[in-house]
This record gives structure tokens, C-alpha cells and sequence, in this order.
């Protein structure tokens, strides 16, 4: 299965859109309320073609390369939390949003519950997929520094295959095209130029200053959920009980052989989940 397969049932387009002076890569598709995904750290917008199509039957979603990250402009300058949420809004407003429900996978997780709190009339409400930032934990931010560098500073393209596969808890789900295309984003000289920048909040006082303590976490009122894999190479479980118990009232759902794509992994569980939490809490639910 190609991701062009898996898109080919729905209408989309794929375009650059200037978010506050960046270009933006974005692929859009259906109406309704709008849907932003976010992928995670040195991740891409394709990280979400398994969930676009069953998303974009009732909602306007978006899909986008983060700041510094995929296609994206990369501006030269350290990519903290808040660089990230200001690149956001500005995609809202180039693209017209003015609210929206924000599905963040790790990295993505960690910008959009930052936006929750500090912008919360620009977001309806959260999914936190495997979502990062809450931890500092020397040992996986190593492993992510190191397998990133590795994978970008050779041309060998076994070491992005380790780098795709380390998220996946069955190997099989580190398809050859995602592979081939993280590869050539990996080895685009724009991409890295610009690693350590993109790679900032795996240092310990960055990470830190970035950090969502149970504080800030409890100053998100959206309807939230949570989706964890029970195989996550990057993130225990008590992390995302520790994360459902500071969100009020918020969902915590742990997936089966699952590691930490689990809308990729898991997309036949995940999407109709996301659907019904979203009708839920969408301006016409119930």
C-alpha cells in the first residue's frame, strides 16, 4: 500500500503556505471544522496519510511540515516550544483558522498542548499521541540526539531504515517509501544545515526551560485525549498516566503492540476513536 494509495480516495492539495514569513508545507483536504496534525521531532506531514482520508469525510484537515522540519522553511535559530506554537498560529492565520482541533503525535503533542494553554480560544480541543514533554530522561533524549545525527550524516540509508524503525513496534509498519522519503528530507543540505537547531530540545537545560510541568498541564481545559502504545521506545506508561491525571477530565487510551506512531501503527483502532472523540466535542455534537 502506497501513501498515494491510501490518499487517492479523498480530494487534497499540497501546497506551500507563508506562515509568518516561513513557507510552509501543507496538505489539506475536506470541510468542516478544522483539524491540525502535527508530527513528531525530525518527522513530516506523512506520518498522518493513514488517517487523512477517514478524517477528511467530516472535517477540514490540515497536515502540515512543523517549523525547521520536512519541506518547511528553516530559519536559523534554536526551535524552542515557543518558536513552534508562534509558526503554528501563523499558519492559522494564513490559512483563516481561527480554532482548532489539534492532533499532536509526540514532538506535535508537545507544541499543541503548549498552544492549549497559552492560546486556548485557538484550539477546540487535543489528542496527545505518544505526546513528548513532560519528562526530561537523559537516556531517550541520547538515543533520539544520536540516531537522528547518525541518520543525516550518512548517506547510508540503513541508518534512517534503524531511525524510522526505532518508532514502530512491528518493523513492518517502517514502510520502504516512508523510509525513501524521510531519507531524501534527511539528506536535503537545507535539513542539515539546520539539525542542531532542530535537535535543541534534546539538551538537558533547553529541554528544561521547555518542560510541561503537572502545573501547566492542568491549565489545559480543552477536551483532551491520550493515546499511548504500550511499546513506546520513547515514553513509559506512567508518563501518560502522570499526563491523564494533571488534564481534567481528560481520556487516556493505551494501544496493543503498539510503539509511538500509534495513528500510523494503529490507524484501523485509532481513526475511528479520533472520529467519535471529535463528534463529541466538534460545535455540532452532541
Amino acid at each position: 500500500m502506497s501513501i498515494w494509495t491510501e490518499l487517492t480516495p479523498i480530494e487534497l492539495s499540497l501546497s506551500y503556505v507563508d506562515a509568518g514569513g516561513v513557507l510552509t508545507r501543507s496538505l489539506r483536504a475536506g470541510a468542516g471544522e478544522p483539524v491540525v496534525f502535527l508530527h513528531g521531532t525530525s518527522g513530516h506531514l506523512e506520518a498522518f496519510t493513514r488517517n487523512l482520508p477517514a478524517h477528511a469525510a467530516h472535517y477540514e484537515c490540515h497536515a502540515i511540515d512543523m517549523l525547521g522540519h520536512g519541506y518547511t522553511g528553516k530559519p536559523d535559530h534554536p526551535y524552542e516550544i515557543h518558536r513552534y506554537v508562534e509558526h503554528l498560529l501563523a499558519y492559522f492565520d494564513a490559512t483563516g483558522i481561527e480554532r482548532a482541533h489539534i492532533v499532536g503525535e509526540s514532538l506535535g503533542g508537545w507544541v499543541g498542548a503548549r498552544t492549549a494553554i497559552d492560546h486556548p480560544d485557538r484550539v477546540a480541543s487535543l489528542q496527545l499521541l505518544c505526546a513528548g514533554g513532560t519528562v526530561a530522561n537523559p537516556e531517550v533524549m541520547e538515543r533520539i540526539r544520536t540516531s537522528t545525527r547518525k541518520a543525516v550524516e550518512s548517506d547510508d540509508v540503513e541508518l534512517t531504515r534503524k531511525r524510522l524503525r526505532l518508532l514502530m513496534a512491528d518493523p513492518a509498519d517502517a514502510t520502504e517509501e516512508l523510509v525513501q522519503v524521510r531519507h531524501a528530507i534527511y539528506h536535503s543540505p537545507e535539513f542539515a544545515a539546520n539539525l542542531d537547531n532542530l535537535l535543541c530540545l534534546q539538551d538537558l537545560p533547553t529541554r528544561l526551560r521547555n518542560i510541561l510541568r503537572p502545573d501547566d498541564l492542568a491549565r489545559i481545559t480543552q477536551p483532551t485525549l491520550i493515546v499511548w502504545g504500550r511499546q513506546n521506545p520513547f515514553g513509559e506508561i506512567p508518563e501518560a498516566a502522570a499526563m491523564h491525571e494533571a488534564i481534567s477530565g481528560s481520556r487516556l487510551e493505551l494501544f496493543e503492540e503498539c510503539g509511538h506512531w500509534p495513528q500510523h501503527e494503529k490507524a484501523d483502532v485509532y481513526n475511528p476513536l479520533s472520529l467519535a472523540f471529535l463528534a463529541e466535542n466538534s460545535a455540532g455534537g452532541s
